[in-house]
């Protein structure tokens, strides 16, 4: 992506002297406005909402803060490399897309728009477990371009060899494991609206299009069940689930199953008792490469590595699971000091701009993860929203490798910040 900078304040500079200004501001702060004035209020509050008080959220933007960016002059790096090496192969700038789910909160198929911008951007697109359209439907959108999937541990061992077959079947280079969702943290946002996508059908997606899945339903649909009490309300969650289940609506309103497939997702998605003894049996049941995801602590990154983890994602999953937890930049700085030069690393949480990729690579990650920017695209402009926002960061971080005098990725080291 030699030149991404460049190219991309000539797209945008020439549309201005026509008299067309972006869709998708240039600026996190007010593509989040704009967002957020598009966004419904469940929408908004799954998707920008934090755990507790929202402080592990400001303190992943406290964490950029702390640091500054020292200019090199006089390089000569006219031209710059930002491909990188990742388990699974080359990728063409040091940013993912992160997973997130029940993306279709923030716009109808939300999935399938996802991974035909990352494809048309050349951007790996992480599938999220809790989607809201199957696997081998986005890999279909994406053709060749690389994908990897994100599984969450489930209460079903079979359910668990399950998705990883498919993902493996659909083209994924590389299985990233979630950790820190053994539970669901505590999100005033939802709670005070008392919204939960996944008890309305919506990010289950994975799930209904499973098999071992749909014979655990079955199984459950066939069961007694309480008479729900019939409010407003009540009325209006049957109409989502039937929606959002495969297959015609009429047909699934009379039929058990939508509920059934909600009630049964909700009680095995993730497994509370996950443990290092679960994640030692993934050697033996995939032949993709395994990323663990959720990592802070230095000891827990070593015993990945010694387990045969590929890579860790230093991640507090976006301020979302624990209040007033480590911010996932300062997590990152102990956890490379821990293991080394060598092991791969990527940086998830609080990831904004290109500057803020540049500062996470300086400070020992090998790529990052980008979740929040990407979705308020999506909300503004659908597909050509990601495209943007994917763009926009891309470009910025060649402009700073530019002004910074640094060719490559390899280029960028802690020698080029100082505390701020």
């Amino acid at each position: 992506m030699s030149g991404a900078g460049l190219a991309r304040l000539s797209t945008i500079y020439r549309q201005g002297a026509l008299g067309r200004r972006p869709v998708v501001p240039a600026d996190f702060a007010e593509l989040e406005r704009r967002a957020r004035r598009v966004s419904s209020a469940r929408a908004w509050a799954y998707v920008a909402g934090g755990a507790g008080e929202g402080r592990t959220m400001r303190r992943n933007r406290e964490a950029f803060d702390r640091w500054a960016i020292v200019p090199r002059m006089a390089s000569g790096a006219a031209d710059r490399d930002l491909s990188v090496d990742l388990p699974g192969g080359r990728h063409a700038a040091p940013v993912l897309l992160a997973p997130v789910g029940a993306g279709a909160l923030m716009g109808a198929g939300s999935d399938v728009r996802i991974a035909r911008a990352a494809a048309a951007t050349g951007t790996a697109y992480i599938f999220s477990n809790q989607g809201c359209t199957p696997m081998e439907e986005c890999a279909a959108a994406m053709g060749d371009a690389s994908r990897w999937f994100q599984l969450y541990w489930s209460k079903d061992e079979r359910l668990v060899e399950g998705l990883i077959a498919r993902a493996e079947a659909a083209g994924a280079g590389a299985l990233v494991v979630t950790l820190d969702t053994t539970v669901l943290g505590w999100r005033p946002r939802d709670l005070n609206l008392g919204s939960l996508p996944f008890s309305r059908g919506q990010g289950i997606a994975q799930y209904t299009s499973d098999p071992r899945f749909r014979e655990i339903v079955a199984g459950r649909a066939g069961r007694p069940a309480p008479k729900p009490e019939v409010t407003l309300g009540a009325v209006r969650t049957l109409l989502a689930m039937t929606r959002n289940h495969p297959g015609r609506f009429w047909g699934n309103l009379r039929s058990p199953l939508p509920r059934a497939s909600v009630e049964t997702f909700l009680d095995i998605y993730s497994n509370p008792g996950l443990s290092w003894e679960h994640l030692a049996t993934l050697r033996d049941r995939t032949r993709l490469p395994v990323v663990l995801k959720g990592i802070l602590h230095p000891d827990d990154a070593r015993r990945a590595f010694d387990l045969g983890a590929d890579a860790v994602v230093v991640s507090n999953h976006g301020g979302r699971q624990v209040d007033n937890a480590i911010a996932s930049l300062d997590a990152l700085v102990t956890v490379r000091e821990a293991v080394g030069p060598a092991p791969t690393l990527l940086l998830d949480s609080g990831i904004r701009s290109g500057a803020d990729v540049f500062t996470a690579l300086a400070l020992g990650a090998n790529a990052v993860l980008l979740g929040r920017p990407y979705m308020y695209g999506l909300a503004l402009a659908g597909q050509r929203g990601v495209e943007d926002v994917i763009r926009n960061v891309v470009a910025e971080l060649d402009l700073t490798m530019a002004l910074t005098g640094t060719p490559n990725i390899a280029a960028i080291t802690r020698s080029l910040l100082v505390a701020a």
